[in-house]
């Protein structure tokens, strides 16, 4: 089928559809017998689906790989293909092209979230929680813009996309670290300071007091990194040394979680708190720096993350930039078990509002999983991505990627993922009637997108 005759077809299929996000509504579905639970989200940065223990053993996070043994292991657990995008899907609920938010926000950008919905931490505080991140931000540079401005009673962490470590600077000098949304200087790793707040924040919590939604946002293992020998010694000298220090990071972070995990335990916490564990997006696979990044301080990098064997890097919509390590841990009310129902990080939201039956009429685009979670029956899943440069949706087994900025400039790719989970094969031209209804259902949710 010829391209222009493809796209006439896809625009006329869309009369007669509904425009407009999945829509929630009234939830409430609850787990018997449970007070208002703890909800303890944590993050890593570009952590790539080989870079975790229990997919790859050569990589060390005993922590890690002790959630996924003891809770949920997502198998099929999607995030956006970058940092801001999927930050801004956790906090809505939504997919973040309805707020124009197609790639990280960078430099002297005023790109934000905006301030006129309510996101899950202003939901939470409403419901009587205390909310805090200790992390990355990435939704406003401007401290104007921070945390505090969002619904977190507590903020710690930066800003920007990217730090020094241990200087806490973004790339080109500008201040980042702040608590409570006003710069502050530290001493420290960002990983220990990022756990040692977390561990405070936890330490103040106690069973019986109100409870609490804390995110933690750790930097690594995003370049740039600076790891002690403490942490490299975990790995062979002779290993590729850009992989070694990523690796390195991975393994710091992970000690971080354990200690966090242990804050848990120790105020007898560990009953009533659910545990989320993701990645932000799939690993990136070199770094080139720009000019006068951190005053060339940090030389290239070759080698960094390992997604392997799926297709692609961070920034792509192939599985390996949005399919990402992620588990859900919560002792006595989820059962140890490997989930490969579809999963994807606007879910958490919507499974939020749905375990504290609270009845809202927003809107989203996620769904409640907590029946995915449990191990109910699969239902088929319609997703939807968007960078400055791609498209896809996923539907059922099938994908479709759309090379370009929109739907009609650009060329499709289409892919069975039961079939080739690894997207080796482009099976557009033997199914073209799959790929125009994809098309269809990519075209009606970019008529929702703000671009």
């Amino acid at each position: 089928m010829k391209r222009r005759e493809f796209v006439r077809r896809s625009a006329r299929g869309l009369a007669g559809l509904t425009i407009g996000a999945a829509t929630l509504g009234k939830v409430a579905c609850g787990v018997k017998g449970v007070s208002r639970p703890n909800f303890l989200i944590i993050l890593a940065d570009d952590a790539g689906w080989n870079d975790v223990g229990y997919h790859n053993p050569e990589i060390r996070t005993p922590h890690i790989d002790r959630l996924a043994r003891q809770g949920v292991e997502l198998d099929r657990f999607y995030a956006c293909p970058l940092c801001s995008p999927t930050r801004a899907a956790l906090l809505s609920g939504r997919h973040p092209s309805r707020f124009g938010i197609l790639g990280p926000i960078v430099g002297g950008d005023k790109e934000k979230l905006p301030k006129d919905f309510t996101n899950l931490a202003a939901f939470l505080g409403g419901q009587g929680y205390r909310t805090a991140i200790s992390g990355k931000w990435h939704l406003g540079l401007k401290p104007e813009d921070g945390p505090k401005q969002y619904g977190f009673e507590h903020s710690y962490g930066y800003l920007h996309g990217q730090i020094d470590p241990c200087t806490h600077l973004y790339k080109w000098g500008d201040k980042s670290w702040h608590r409570d949304d006003q710069f502050v200087d530290e001493e420290g790793h960002a990983t220990d300071l990022i756990t040692d707040e977390a561990v405070r924040f936890l330490d103040s919590s106690s069973e019986g007091s109100k409870p609490f939604f804390l995110y933690v946002a750790y930097s690594v293992p995003h370049f740039p990194l600076n790891e002690a020998s403490k942490w490299l010694d975990h790995y062979p000298a002779a290993m590729n040394p850009d992989r070694r220090l990523f690796a390195a990071s991975m393994t710091h972070m992970d000690a971080g979680i354990g200690r966090i995990l242990a804050a848990v335990a120790e105020n007898r916490l560990t009953e009533n708190t659910l545990i989320l564990f993701m990645s932000d997006n799939g690993g990136q696979e070199n770094f080139r720096s720009g000019p006068d990044y951190y005053g060339n301080k940090f030389p290239p990098a070759e080698i960094l993350g390992d997604n392997h064997p799926l297709r692609g890097w961070k920034g792509e919509l192939y599985e390996g930039g949005i399919r990402v390590p992620a588990c859900v841990c919560w002792p006595g009310r989820l059962r140890p078990r490997r989930v490969e129902q579809v999963v994807a990080v606007e879910d958490i939201y919507p499974t939020i509002a749905a375990l504290l039956q609270a009845e809202t009429d927003l809107k989203f685009d996620g769904h409640d999983v907590w029946r995915a979670l449990q191990g109910g029956r699969p239902e088929e899943r319609e997703l939807y991505w968007r960078t400055k440069n791609q498209i896809a949706v996923r539907k059922g087994d099938w994908k479709i990627v759309h090379l370009g900025a929109n739907p009609e400039e650009g060329a499709d790719e289409l892919y069975n993922l039961k079939d080739d989970p690894n997207e080796t094969t482009n099976v557009i031209m033997l199914h073209e009637n799959i790929a125009l209804s994809l098309r269809e259902t990519m075209l009606r949710h970019s008529l929702s997108d703000k671009v």
